[in-house]
């Protein structure tokens, strides 16, 4: 983040009542959290292929590889 996408942000959230402030942070921990599922479900995907790779690539099933 640049230094002026900070300071506008700050200056919205400084106009903001305490309320929603308060929802403000809940939605910025929502967004942490879902960022964090994501790089945790495709760090799982990758650490699965090695497993996968002899069932995905098998001459049996070669004609799928066209798809």
């Amino acid at each position: 983040m640049n230094a002026q996408t900070e300071r506008t942000l700050i200056e919205k959230l400084n106009q903001l009542p305490p309320e929603l402030i308060a929802e403000v942070d809940d939605f910025v921990d929502f967004l942490r959290s879902r960022n964090e599922q994501r790089q945790l479900v495709q760090a799982a995907m990758k650490a699965s292929e090695p497993a996968f790779a002899a069932v995905w690539s098998n001459p049996d099933d070669s004609i799928y590889d066209t798809l």
